[in-house]
């Protein structure tokens, strides 16, 4: 196993007949929360992040030039599901890191609830991410904003909370889903429509549509200045 790109600290790949898979060393080994390939190699384990069910995975095998996601960060990750993405950035980010992951359905936090007994570097908050006042005095100043919420208005839910809680020099990550904007138009209006939205208030640094991983999705990679 090799490291896939210096670009993508922590995140490591092998080559096999359908392609290239991805892994993250296991914060926590000897435990499997997903269902996920275990590899062990020289002492280490690694979990498989299957990019058919992590739209950041997918867009880095798409070839995401850059995430900006480091050991060490602070991350807000909008629309954390049952923690399945969370969880490999929580092996990235590491024991130095910290995740504060934010949904809003009480049935997928208790989900998160249980991830978090194991991995100290996540919290789960029960939120919505279009009203980040009400969760603003439990978050703290951040160095990546992470978004995969299916809401008509994405770009301003993503811009909100960057303006909101990422720090200056800081990385941003929004999951376009344009069935959730606008079922009528073509996929690509759409992206066009929410890279007009971001270029106002924030530098866009990289683009990826996710064909084949996820549909009619696409990745923004943005930094604040």
């Amino acid at each position: 196993m090799r490291l896939y790109n210096p670009k993508f600290q922590n995140v490591f790949s092998e080559k096999g007949k359908r392609g290239i898979k991805l892994y993250t060393e296991n914060l926590t080994p000897g435990i499997q929360y997903f269902d996920e390939e275990i590899v062990r190699e020289k002492g280490k384990e690694y979990r498989q992040w299957d990019a058919r069910r992590s739209k950041l995975a997918a867009g880095i095998l798409k070839g995401l030039s850059q995430t900006g996601i480091k050991p060490g960060q602070k991350v807000l990750y909008l629309g954390a599901s049952h923690g399945y993405t969370p969880s490999f950035f929580s092996d990235i980010v590491g024991r130095q890191g910290f995740i504060f992951a934010l949904d809003f359905a009480p049935r997928v936090v208790r989900d998160l609830v249980f991830l978090c007994e194991k991995r100290n570097n996540i919290t789960p908050l029960l939120g919505d991410a279009n009203q980040p006042k009400t969760f603003a005095s439990r978050i703290l100043p951040v160095d990546i904003v992470y978004m995969d919420v299916a809401q008509k208005n994405q770009a301003e839910i993503f811009l909100k909370n960057c303006n909101m809680f990422l720090k200056s020099g800081g990385f941003g990550l929004l999951a376009v889903k344009s069935r959730s904007i606008d079922i009528t138009k073509r996929p690509k209006q759409i992206f066009q429509q929410v890279r007009t939205k971001l270029e106002k208030e924030i530098t866009i640094v990289d683009y990826k549509i996710l064909d084949p991983f996820e549909r009619d999705h696409c990745m923004y990679v943005v930094k604040k200045n």
